[in-house]
């Protein structure tokens, strides 16, 4: 049975599933005893609580650690150049993944969880 998380990639723009892919991917390595499962139309790992979302945008991926998380990280995507704002990262579909920071981050809420 396909899962939930499966079924939303399978959804996007096929420019988006590759990002997504890696994405998901790079969070399932930090978070490997997290819930996989769709909150607010976004692929979201939980684990006592909702730890890290990612979702598709037109030209764009999206994670969504939340702001304490951009707030912490901040230095780095500006250094990096990636957009962001008060809760969400963006990381245009022509730009590589920053994948290590994204196991970086989803380690961090983990630990801000406890």
């Amino acid at each position: 049975m396909e899962s939930p998380i499966d079924a939303y990639i399978a959804e996007q723009a096929e420019e988006a599933r590759p990002y997504l892919l890696e994405m998901r991917t790079a969070i399932r390595q930090a978070l490997p005893d997290a819930e996989e499962k769709i909150a607010w139309g976004m692929p979201t790992w939980h684990q006592g609580r909702n730890l890290i979302h990612m979702g598709a945008a037109k030209h764009h991926i999206s994670i969504y650690p939340g702001a304490e998380a951009v707030e912490a990280f901040a230095p780095e995507f500006d250094r990096l150049g990636l957009g962001y704002s008060k809760g969400a990262i963006r990381v245009p579909y022509e730009e590589p993944l920053p994948l290590s920071l994204v196991f970086r981050i989803a380690t961090w809420c983990l630990e801000q969880a406890r």
